[in-house]
């Protein structure tokens, strides 16, 4: 080749490589294939998968984690609370009327003790005795189981003949029929609700006058009719109310009487009969419990007749000297009284009374 030649190659190729370095271009990187494509794509999917924990694997941190387990219970009982707190605001629901039960006398057991040396009782004997109480407070009268006594300034309800004051009235002598009424209900007697609200508020007659001009009323004639069908509950009524009193008796009698009260207690009430004393004059005058009672502070009770009686042997005559007694504690209480009040009319049926515990069988 000629040198000229040469010498102009080699001018134009610095002269070239001069221009490639003032202005350089852009480079443009290679085409990929398709096999380096998909490993590039496939590489990057799988970095993401690794990345990304899977769905069951979060579920099973979700089942363990105790954070999330404390917030879910606390977020449920607030939930319930609130629930409560708007129910509150609602008034319950009634409940439906139950149908009452009938009364029904249940047997007192034969070998119950009433208290140290005293004899069990039977549902006939409450009966019997029942029908004799009966008998002395309104003479076996339907009639005058709602009544008012001459010279009282109370009704006398029942077979028990329970006092009932009106409203305001001094109560000298204890209100014991509201006691009766609430003993009824207990046992399913279903009352009528005038009677309901007389029972708190006190007898619906103010005067004797009042209630004779309502015997034949419609609500005194009902009155009747249940006090009638509930004798026998009447009965054991006056009957538990005088089993309360027995070891009280004692207890408040002074202490060189107790001994004497025991025995007296016990010879009556193991004598043929001798429940129906005890429980007819517990009806009749009261237990006697406040030895401060009565006229003058002499009460009248069963504890001052079995203090005024003789020590005795269980029999006829511990049924005698109870009678005795009896009347020897209602002639005291007789004298005792204020003289406007007259009770010497009384002494005769008294005495009638009491004669009965003496051939108590």
């Amino acid at each position: 080749m000629k040198p000229q030649i040469l010498i102009g190659l080699t001018v134009s190729a610095i002269y070239a490589l001069s221009g490639c370095s003032q202005n350089s271009p852009r480079m443009t990187p290679p085409q990929k294939t398709a096999s380096q494509v998909i490993s590039h794509n496939s590489s990057n999917t799988l970095k993401a998968r690794q990345a990304v924990p899977q769905r069951r694997q979060v579920k099973v941190q979700r089942q363990v984690a105790p954070q999330a387990l404390v917030a879910s219970q606390r977020f449920k009982k607030q939930a319930l609370h609130h629930q409560s707190r708007i129910f509150q605001q609602f008034p319950p629901a009634q409940p439906q009327p139950q149908p009452q039960p009938q009364p029904q006398f249940q047997p007192v057991q034969r070998q119950q003790q009433m208290a140290a040396g005293m004899p069990g009782i039977s549902v006939q004997e409450v009966r019997k005795i029942g029908d004799k109480i009966f008998q002395n407070e309104s003479g076996g009268d339907v009639n005058k189981l709602v009544h008012w006594n001459k010279g009282e300034d109370f009704a006398s309800m029942g077979i028990g003949h329970f006092t009932w004051y009106p409203a305001g009235r001094r109560q000298s002598f204890g209100n014991t029929f509201p006691g009766l009424l609430s003993y009824l209900e207990s046992r399913g007697v279903r009352l009528p609700l005038w009677v309901q609200r007389a029972k708190h508020t006190g007898a619906p007659w103010k005067t004797r006058a009042q209630l004779m001009r309502d015997k034949n009323n419609p609500q005194v004639q009902q009155l009747q009719r249940i006090l009638y069908e509930t004798r026998y509950l009447q009965a054991e009524y006056i009957m538990q109310r005088a089993q309360r009193a027995m070891p009280k008796l004692v207890t408040t009698a002074p202490p060189h009487l107790r001994p004497m009260v025991a025995g007296n207690l016990n010879a009556v009430a193991n004598s043929r009969g001798g429940w129906y004393p005890l429980i007819d004059y517990v009806n009749f005058k009261g237990e006697g419990l406040n030895r401060h009672g009565g006229y003058k502070r002499q009460n009248w009770g069963l504890l001052q007749v079995l203090e005024e009686m003789r020590p005795v042997s269980p029999g006829a005559e511990a049924l005698n000297e109870f009678a005795n007694a009896a009347m020897r504690v209602l002639q005291r209480r007789v004298r005792n009284s204020p003289r406007s009040r007259n009770e010497q009319r009384w002494l005769a049926g008294w005495n009638n009374r009491i004669s009965t515990y003496r051939q108590a069988s």
